[in-house]
């Protein structure tokens, strides 16, 4: 589907934020230069009448985004946890995607659980509500399980959703395209790589299948992490697009009067989203995806509580060890260590300066440490990382798009429950946490142990391999042990490598 027609596309879309009233609400709130608003005029008018009408009842940025479709309303969720970003007005605005837009019919939902689950509504649950929270791929009914009486979230596909979502994607691929065509210098960012993730993240959404397995693995993981909570899965009432969680009571993180008026503390709950998260991610590896306003709950017992599992997120031990000691060295102002770790980790192209890339590290840290969170502009310091990158020859890590994107989004609901919370400092405990853990002596010691876990598993083809080996080398040189294959002698620092770890192990 890719290809040329798409253009179509891309031109409804500037059309529809012109007939909304977006464009100019859009390029207001992110403070872009007259020149640039004036071209979006200009050429946006002529066209104004090609674009979507939209819900006139909706403000213009989400009645334009309503208008486009799920992928559209995907990158408005993503907007609405910045203020700082895009403005209070704006972001205000943008909750309403999260989890208030139009549902479909209840006949219709219904009918996707019976078919689905291959038996009636009525026979599966004594009481089945209206929506009572919809999103741009899905929504949610509360529901009485008949057999149990267990109150439980049944989450249904929209109608449709998979076309929709696909053919808006389809349309991203082009304009990456286009920007690499017409923008060479844009190709270290990897647009299409970029895209691919997303759709790669969000294709896991549209089978509810996989969200169950994901949400019953994130809750054996956080079962004992004290004060957050993820709801159990009710597998024999889940399927491909219909899922089946225990319900979970509380106030909404995007009703931030309502959590005051239960007496949450808010600088505290904001410290915890963010420690929480950081947490998570760097021990193991698998995060929440998704954690804006609308997926997260304060329960009555005050626990935090995490909902919809549709976009989880996985790095490497190695990547996590990384991306902790670039945390640690900012933290500590060390911005020569940060600099010799993007070296090593190859984020940099080895042809550059460290000392000057870790000058340029040291203008993006410095002038945020010591200030009021308030008084940091955002989007000024992601437009300075921005030219940091392009100047060093940086180019976009696919592993870490999805953790730095909701590393962003956590760090937008912390500030909305208080906005003087500094990042860098409420990080700094969980990080120093895993640094602690995963770089010192007992780091060490385990990752030998796993390395001559791996290696005892080639055990019994170890003898063969040498013998082999020695054959080959005889026949082609037999009398210069030198000319023996480099992996031999690699084989033979293995061994050492083995009986080492055994010897240390003995004396623990």
């Amino acid at each position: 589907m890719r290809g040329p027609h798409n253009i179509w596309r891309l031109i409804q879309t500037g059309a529809t934020f012109e007939r909304t009233g977006a464009m100019r609400v859009a390029l207001e709130a992110l403070d872009a230069p007259p020149a640039l608003r004036m071209a979006a005029r200009v050429l946006g008018w002529p066209s104004k009448l090609l674009g979507l009408k939209g819900d006139a009842s909706l403000p213009p940025v989400s009645r334009a985004l309503t208008a486009l479709g799920p992928a559209y309303i995907k990158f408005g969720q993503i907007l609405s946890t910045r203020p700082d970003v895009v403005g209070d007005e704006m972001a205000d605005e943008l909750k309403m995607l999260q989890d208030a837009l139009p549902p479909f019919s209840s006949d219709i939902a219904r009918s996707e659980v019976e078919k689905e689950l291959g038996d009636s509504v009525d026979g599966l649950f004594s009481d089945f509500s209206e929506p009572v929270a919809a999103a741009s791929l899905a929504q949610v009914h509360k529901a009485t399980v008949r057999e149990s009486g267990r109150t439980v979230a049944v989450k249904v596909l929209r109608p449709g959703i998979e076309r929709a979502f696909l053919r808006d994607v389809d349309a991203f691929y082009f304009a990456a395209w286009l920007v690499e065509t017409l923008s060479p210098n844009s190709r270290r960012l990897k647009p299409r790589a970029v895209i691919e993730h997303f759709e790669s993240v969000v294709v896991g959404e549209l089978d509810l299948r996989s969200e169950a397995a994901a949400a019953a693995e994130f809750r054996a993981n956080t079962l004992k992490d004290p004060g957050f909570t993820v709801p159990e899965v009710i597998w024999p009432l889940s399927a491909r697009r219909v899922m089946t969680l225990d319900w979970a009571e509380g106030t909404k993180f995007g009703d931030v009067a309502a959590l005051r008026a239960q007496g949450a503390n808010m600088p505290e709950l904001s410290q915890r989203v963010m420690q929480t998260f950081l947490k998570i991610a760097l021990r193991d590896g698998f995060f929440h995806g998704d954690m804006h306003q609308g997926n997260l709950k304060l329960s009555p017992q005050g626990d935090i509580v995490a909902l919809d599992f549709g976009i989880m997120g996985r790095i490497d031990a190695y990547t996590r060890r990384v991306y902790a000691e670039i945390l640690i060295g900012f933290l500590r102002q060390d911005y020569r260590r940060v600099a010799e770790v993007h070296f090593e980790a190859g984020y940099v192209p080895p042809d550059r300066d460290i000392d000057q890339f870790a000058q340029a590290l040291r203008s993006i840290g410095d002038p945020i440490f010591g200030q009021e969170a308030s008084q940091i502009s955002m989007a000024r310091l992601l437009a300075h990382l921005f030219d940091v990158t392009e100047r060093f020859g940086m180019e976009t890590r696919t592993e870490l798009i999805l953790l730095q994107r909701t590393m962003v989004v956590v760090e937008g609901v912390a500030r909305s429950l208080d906005p003087n919370m500094n990042m860098w400092e409420t990080a700094r405990p969980a990080v120093e946490d895993y640094i602690r853990d995963n770089l010192g002596p007992r780091a060490v010691v385990r990752d030998l142990v796993k390395t001559v876990t791996v290696l005892s598993r080639f055990g019994p083809l170890l003898p063969a391999m040498a013998e082999q080996a020695l054959i080959r080398n005889n026949q082609s040189t037999p009398t210069s042990s030198q000319a023996w294959p480099s992996w031999v002698w690699m084989l033979g620092g293995g061994a050492l490598g083995v009986l080492g770890t055994a010897l240390i192990m003995a004396f623990l």
